[in-house]
């Protein structure tokens, strides 16, 4: 089955518009979530194939979310990008600990992003 449903995390309303644009021209089907805890319950509800999530939002960040998301045996290979504006070092190191298969620093070019869900998407 192709599974080509993104999930767009980030306390931007613009960023998720923007991303869900430029994916969404791409044959993708974009969900979104404007935090960690929104995100959560977003994804017990729909099967998705990538994530891409934000580092720094309200109730619970990113690198939050992903600890979390990572523990469950349901979401342990589900492939996550981070798309944040930071770029510390402990930060990105943080994330491929947990498991995420990216960092990408916003703003991010519409085919660059494109071409790295198509990358990490399920049968995309």
């Amino acid at each position: 089955m192709k599974l080509r449903r993104v999930l767009v995390v980030d306390d931007s309303a613009t960023i998720r518009q923007e991303v869900a644009s430029a994916l969404e021209a791409e044959g993708f089907t974009v969900l979104e979530a404007a935090d960690g805890i929104e995100a959560l319950s977003v994804l017990s509800a729909n099967e998705v194939g990538l994530v891409l999530l934000d580092v720094n939002m309200p109730r619970l960040g990113g690198l939050e979310m992903l600890e979390r998301l990572k523990s469950q045996p349901a979401f342990a290979t589900l492939p996550v990008l981070m798309l944040t504006a930071e770029a510390q070092e402990s930060q990105i190191e943080r994330a491929r600990r947990l498991g995420a298969k990216g960092w990408m620093i916003k703003p991010i070019a519409r085919q660059q992003l494109v071409d790295v869900a198509k990358k990490l998407c399920p049968g995309a």
